[in-house]
């Protein structure tokens, strides 16, 4: 195989620094070949306390399938050399000696044995699909080789990874390349790229029915999820010849359906509709084409909501490169892909870290169980998300498994035993098997379609589909029914050993301890608005039959941003809620800024989280908290601006490089606090904020020594040689006067303003008022333009002085004397 020439080397590093990572390009062999080589080399030795070789896989199919390969290249059965675990599943036996498992499987281990005893090697294959597990188990068993176990051997392979920032994490490790590849691949890119209004899944099958036109052997499609793939699927019915055989493969299926779809057609050839569970560790017989339709389904936790939600995205380089090497696994192949060369360059580099954009929970809980209260104390190729993280810990107190420092609880010991997210293991815990069935149901998939949202109906087509299926119209999903009944069964079991002395609880009451977050309280108003104990909000189709109930909890969210669509929930009475958290529910006294009723409102709140249950007016709330809930009316309608007001911030902005105030609205806003709040005192309603004149707020902003240079340079009116005071204007380019011409009679030196002796500029006024001049250099205009203004003026306004000299004259606002 492609990988032969590179395991020599491998060996030899493995053998000398007890790490080593290998890139091998997609079809080189690595995942079946490299376990039974370093067990031929003797690198996982029985008589050193050893003795087994770990090799961890994404997927279950996946494992099953490499440990299979394995075997049969032995000329065994599985659990005999080669065995395998996954969740609910293991295949071994006293003699196996290499290990395939699910990547989470190695955290199970390692919690229950810090040691690792009998563990030789760990292989992380695969590990450029940067799962959360992975992540952390290569983590944990860096450590375990760091202080309990030097001997323990590590080897982390990936045929798109960047191989050095792994070296480096494993203190220099040595890096192995095969340039091994099976067979030639060749690439083909549409010619030109796809117009937008033609649909995703009809440009997947057009591309589909050209490639089975064009080409012969078997063709694996990459679509992003099942939709995806039932739609193609019903678009190439009829389209494609009748000796192709149609297969689908995705992670909900049967394991037995998904055998099919990887086996060799008994006739003809076939077509397999995958998701990304084709893209690694699977070699899929007689596949010699490949559809890339560019496109990936992945998970993203907002930490700022609590939420999951499935976004599809553009595949990254790495994993269209991955899914090519598909093509060229068992002869030369053709790779089709649904964008164009130039397009490609736009494709980002590598998919996200799981680490980084998944639900931390599960990590925090593990982590806490290993002893690390941070992710700090660990080493990880990419740090997880700071704000995943703390979501993650206050979830995990809410449920009581961390106490308030953050350390683990024995009832998050027990949570972290059981082999479901904690949410769901707080539920079993304290609900017992009676939980299993809606555990399985929020772990799985939605086993009904064109269903309401309702809970209890899912959960009566699990327990009798049958049944069901004759008094119901709508339509099951038997495979994943048999899964979640498969599933449910599995979890009775684990908790089976559990005596319950507390009460026992309802459907909703268990869905409410495991969504102590996602408790729903119906907004005033038609619409079915919900809001979320966890403070988001939340919304349902108004044809639900659920959306005219005040309380739900709400099991399953889209996790949109603004608000989230309700897609499964379940009634809650209000005495279930007010047993379940009788701790939790509490009165608050509040004072905050309506914005419905656009005032400040003062409450005593009985409340669970951000719902209020009850609510009473506050008579006697301070005035300080009364005030400070005005300021938030503030921020929200903007501050209150006066003609003085404007005045005042126009003079300060010009000494704003001196260390004054900085006098933008938002800077004002920011700092408000300090400087507004106690000016508040008694305003209650937008009417009174409005028609508040900040001008003696912001004057108090100043310090002392900065009113007093504020006054003299930047004075707020201009004192004529008469005396008279006249506002400077600061609004415009420049501070602009208004005056009439013979009231400046005699000055002869232009007046400035401000800490850079900005020239006034002034406008010299007729007698009556109007405009006749605007200068900024009055010198210069007794010199100059006077003489014309003269002119025109003494016979238009022959009673007023026009004299010769103005610089000489004596200002005056009267007329000349009657002779």
């Amino acid at each position: 195989m492609p990988i032969d020439d590179a395991l020599p080397a491998l060996v030899a590093a493995l053998r000398s620094e007890g790490r080593v990572v290998l890139q091998a390009p997609p079809g080189a062999g690595k995942t079946t070949r490299v376990p039974l080589v370093l067990l031929e080399a003797s690198l996982a030795d029985l008589s050193e306390g050893g003795g087994r070789i770990l090799m961890l896989e994404p997927r279950r199919l996946a494992t099953r399938a490499a440990a299979e390969r394995m075997a049969q290249s032995l000329g065994e059965k599985v659990g005999q050399t080669v065995g395998y675990r996954i969740k609910g599943e293991s295949v071994v036996g006293p003699a196996t000696r290499i290990e395939v498992v699910t990547e989470g499987i190695l955290t199970r281990m390692i919690q229950s044995d810090a040691e690792l005893s009998g563990v030789s090697v760990v292989i992380f294959d695969e590990f450029h699909e940067r799962s959360l597990n992975a992540d952390l188990g290569l983590a944990l068993a860096w450590e375990i080789r760091g202080a309990l176990r030097p001997d323990l051997k590590l080897v982390v392979m990936s045929a798109t990874l960047d191989a050095a920032p792994v070296a480096a994490l494993l203190n220099d490790a040595p890096i192995v390349t095969s340039e091994g590849r099976a067979f030639a691949v060749e690439t083909l890119h549409l010619p030109k790229p796809l117009a937008k209004t033609i649909r995703f899944e009809h440009a997947s099958a057009d591309l589909v029915a050209q490639a089975a036109q064009e080409t012969e052997g078997g063709i694996l499609v990459f679509l992003p999820g099942e939709g995806e793939i039932r739609r193609v699927a019903g678009l190439l019915a009829g389209r494609v010849s009748s000796d192709i055989t149609i297969h689908t493969l995705f992670g909900a299926m049967s394991f037995a359906d998904q055998r099919a779809a990887i086996s060799p057609a008994k006739s003809g050839r076939k077509i397999v509709l995958a998701t990304s569970i084709a893209e690694t560790s699977l070699t899929i017989q007689d596949i010699q084409v490949v559809v890339d339709c560019g496109r990936a389904r992945r998970a993203r936790f907002d930490p700022n909501s609590g939420m999951s939600r499935l976004v599809t995205e553009p595949v990254s380089r790495a994993e269209a490169e991955q899914r090519r090497g598909r093509a060229g696994r068992v002869c030369a192949g053709t790779c089709y892909r649904l964008w164009t060369k130039g397009q490609e360059g736009a494709l980002p580099a590598f998919a996200p870290a799981e680490v980084e954009a998944a639900d931390l929970t599960s990590l925090v809980l593990e982590l806490a169980l290993w002893g690390a209260a941070s992710p700090d104390e660990l080493a990880f190729l990419t740090p997880p998300s700071a704000g995943g993280f703390a979501e993650a810990k206050r979830l995990l107190l809410e449920l009581g498994a961390l106490d308030v420092s953050g350390r683990i609880t024995p009832h998050g010991r027990k949570i972290a035993a059981l082999p479901v997210h904690p949410r769901l293991g707080h539920m079993l815990l304290l609900g017992g098997a009676a939980g299993a069935p809606l555990a399985a149901l929020i772990a799985g998939r939605d086993p009904l379609r064109g269903a309401p949202s309702d809970v209890s109906l899912r959960l009566k087509a699990i327990e009798n589909p049958k049944e069901f299926q004759r008094s119901h119209p709508y339509t099951l999903h038997r495979a994943a029914i048999q899964t979640l009944r498969s599933d449910a069964k599995s979890l009775a079991r684990l908790v089976s050993h559990i005596k319950h002395s507390g009460p026992k609880y309802s459907t909703a009451e268990l869905a409410a301890l495991a969504y102590p977050d996602r408790i729903a309280l119906r907004r005033n108003g038609p619409a079915p608005r919900f809001l979320l104990s966890g403070g988001k909000g939340a919304i349902m189709d108004e044809v639900d039959p659920l959306a005219k109930l005040d309380l739900l909890v709400a099991t399953d969210l889209d996790g949109a941003l603004h608000e989230a669509r309700i897609r499964q929930a379940i009634p809650l009475s209000a005495s279930s809620l007010r047993a379940l958290f009788p701790d939790q529910i509490q009165w608050q006294k509040t004072c905050r800024w309506s914005r419905r009723d656009k005032r400040v409102i003062a409450r005593r709140e009985e409340r669970l989280g951000a719902l209020v249950l009850t609510e009473q007016h506050w008579s006697d709330a301070p005035e300080e908290q009364m005030a400070q809930a005005a300021l938030e009316g503030i921020r929200e309608i903007g501050l209150p601006r006066t003609a003085v007001s404007d005045r005042l911030l126009a003079r300060i902005a010009l000494f704003e490089s001196d260390g004054f105030p900085q006098t933008e609205s938002q800077s004002l806003l920011d700092s408000a606090e300090t400087w507004l709040l106690p000016h508040l005192l008694g305003l209650k309603t937008e009417g009174q904020l409005r028609n508040f004149d900040p001008s003696e707020a912001l004057r108090q902003m100043l310090t002392w020594e900065q009113t007093q240079t504020l006054d003299r340079l930047a004075p707020a009116s201009f004192v004529t040689p008469l005396g008279n005071k006249v506002p400077i204007d600061y609004a415009g380019e420049a501070p602009e006067i208004a005056v009439r011409l013979q009231e400046m009679f005699g000055v002869s030196q232009h007046p400035t303003v401000g800490p850079t002796h900005i020239p006034l500029r002034i406008t010299l006024l007729s007698p009556a008022r109007k405009p006749l001049q605007t200068t900024a250099d009055l010198p210069g205009f007794w010199a100059t333009s006077y003489v014309d203004v003269r002119k025109d003026m003494r016979g238009r306004y022959p009673k007023h002085p026009w004299p010769d000299d103005p610089t000489q004259e004596k200002p005056t606002l009267r007329a000349k004397p009657r002779k």
